[in-house]
């Protein structure tokens, strides 16, 4: 059916969707943008209730449920109307008969491409070469429109709060575990710490429900016996700050459970008695806490995070930080300097801990500005690029300074599915450190990353010929490990031929991917001289018969064989041979039979002319 009769049934066939049910969707994206149009997401409602009617959710709850949960999920973060939109149509294209040339028609290209984006994510099956494959292509449709990733989350959000109703624990763990270690880092790395926060706790409930119900209990508390001491101890840093003549507010905000168990002594493991443990990227994996032992007991300061958010300049941040170290002992291995080296995310605030009772409270200092992009990410800017009516395109959305997601797509082509996950996961890890050229500009890298990974990062182009670095000055192997801080110089060379060390010492996705295409083609380079010396043997029989291997390729026909056996040229044929799997007989005999074929070709013209005379 064509898409214009299909668009004039659909206006025909779609009754108005209830107001009341999209309402609160309304409302919530007027907070932000006043001046949005309601007409556009009671229009994108009708559509996905009339698609979705019949369909209902694992709960019981009529399907369109879900993408109104998860538009309104955006709209509460400020995200723009078309972003709300797509939300709202989602899953149409995947799980009803809307297509998504009739979405185009109807909403315009860019709400096409996020509920394009979308579908393919949510089509894909979860497994090995699945979710590599899954999360490659996210990472391609976010380098077009940084919103699918947003919208994902959300999604994602949803479905763990209405995980309960799938019946089988598998399913429901698989999914816990995957949100865990794949879509965190991408909250992350966006500063959605809101959704970050409720998915790890979300997941937490799911894969260790005694350990989470533990914490939950324990945290509850702590939290009792500190209201009091907490009211004073703020009241007390307010009047520092102002005798400083720093204009602030001094508030406190609780940590989610997941991060209080993950940074008790012994980490996850202390709750869980090594039955779930955290990796470095933070993920769980085990099923269930197996009990025994003490449990873990929590102090009031383990709850809560002191936010001290000035009026002024980024100067008053320092100044404030200054008011604070000075009427309280600061606990130096906690101090980081997050405005004058933001982190991968846009995020910026000071980080400090001090002492109280003995006890160190967690202290966060920012400006009103940076306090938006840490409660909002990607989102603070989006809404800020809205103005009244939250009308944003895809070029305001896409951020310049997401470096992380121009390296991610700079490296996946060369990566196998198999290697990946592994190289996203590292990339993606919060636990990263910094090292400096000798310039002074900073160079991100995963924790554990040594000059390889150093080399990959500055300049791919020049790494295969590095033969060494200098860190602080001092001479190193390139396997040698890198600590936060230090000052890395590489020292190239005239070749380019990384050795198969460097794989085993390199950590990041970037330096593993370039480094095994490399090592593959120098392996394939070695196996094609191998098989062409073999084949040129072969070539040359006791009786002396003619055979000169390099008049086959000069005339054409060692090409012409290598074609009709399969492969692409002549290095793709020898490598074969020289893998062993294929044997130089078999070539020969081939090429046999193309010179066979060339000759009568050739005489035919002086066969004929008599015929003709």
């Amino acid at each position: 059916m064509a898409v214009a009769r299909r668009l004039a049934a659909l206006a025909a066939g779609v009754p108005e969707a209830d107001t009341d049910a999209v309402r609160p969707l309304i409302a919530a994206h007027r907070r932000v943008f006043p001046g949005a149009d309601a007409g556009l997401l009671q229009r994108a409602y009708s559509v996905a209730d009339h698609w979705h009617s019949g369909q209902f959710r694992k709960s019981g709850a009529p399907y369109i449920t879900h993408p109104l949960a998860v538009a309104i999920l955006l709209a509460d973060i400020g995200m723009d109307t078309t972003t709300l939109v797509a939300a709202l149509l989602h899953d149409t294209v995947e799980d009803t008969g809307l297509t998504i040339g009739e979405v185009k028609a109807e909403f315009g290209a860019e709400v096409a491409v996020l509920v394009d984006g979308v579908t393919k994510l949510d089509g894909s099956r979860w497994g090995d070469h699945a979710e590599a494959e899954t999360f490659r292509k996210m990472i391609l449709a976010a380098s077009i429109d940084l919103r699918v990733l947003v919208i994902k989350l959300a999604d994602r959000v949803h479905n763990l709060r209405t995980l309960g109703h799938h019946a089988k624990r598998e399913k429901r763990e698989r999914i816990a575990r995957a949100s865990m270690e794949l879509l965190v880092p991408f909250a992350q790395r966006l500063g959605l710490y809101d959704y970050q926060r409720e998915i790890e706790d979300l997941a937490f409930a799911t894969l260790a429900p005694e350990a989470h119900e533990a914490v939950l209990r324990l945290a509850r508390l702590a939290e009792d016996e500190s209201r009091a001491g907490l009211e004073e101890l703020i009241s007390q840093m307010r009047a520092q700050l102002a005798a400083a003549g720093v204009r602030a507010r001094v508030e406190a905000r609780a940590r989610h459970l997941f991060s209080i168990a993950r940074d008790q002594p012994g980490g996850l493991g202390g709750w869980l008695s090594g039955s779930v443990a955290a990796d470095r990227s933070g993920s769980v994996s085990g099923r269930r806490a197996s009990g025994g032992g003490a449990e873990p007991a929590l102090r009031p300061t383990d709850m809560i995070r002191v936010i001290v958010i000035t009026e002024g300049a980024e100067a008053d941040c320092y100044v404030a930080l200054g008011a604070l170290h000075g009427r309280w002992q600061p606990v130096d291995e906690r101090f980081r300097d997050y405005i004058s080296m933001p982190k991968y995310n846009m995020y910026r605030s000071l980080h400090t801990a001090v002492l109280v009772d003995g006890e160190p409270v967690g202290v966060l200092i920012r400006t009103p500005a940076m306090d938006a992009v840490a409660t909002y990410g990607v989102a603070a800017r989006i809404r800020e690029a809205g103005g009244k009516d939250g009308r944003v395109t895809a070029d305001l959305a896409r951020q310049a300074d997401l470096d992380w997601l121009d390296r991610l797509l700079a490296w996946q082509p060369l990566a196998a599915p198999g290697d990946f996950l592994d190289g996203l996961r590292a990339d993606l890890s919060h636990a990263g450190m910094v090292v400096f050229t000798p310039a002074g500009a900073p160079v991100k890298l995963p924790a554990g990353s040594t000059a390889v990974d150093f080399a990959y990062a500055v300049s791919p182009a020049t790494a295969d010929s590095a033969v060494g670095v200098l860190v602080n000055g001092a001479r190193k192997a390139m396997e040698n490990r890198l600590e936060h801080g230090q000052v890395v110089d590489l020292i190239i060379g005239p070749y380019s031929d990384p050795p198969d060390s460097w794989l085993a010492a390199a950590h990041s996705g970037q330096a593993r991917a370039h480094l095994k295409a490399a090592i593959a083609q120098r392996r394939a380079d070695e196996a094609a001289v191998l098989g062409r010396v073999a084949v040129a043997k072969a070539l040359r029989p006791a009786d002396g018969a003619e055979g000169d291997l390099r008049d086959l390729e000069d005339n054409g026909a060692a090409f012409s064989a290598a074609r009709l056996l399969g492969y692409p040229d002549l290095d793709a044929v020898y490598e074969a041979v020289g893998r062993g799997d294929l044997i130089p007989a078999v070539l020969i005999e081939c090429l046999a039979t193309t010179t066979a074929q060339s000759q009568p070709a050739q005489s035919q013209p002086a066969q004929s002319q008599p015929a003709q005379s």
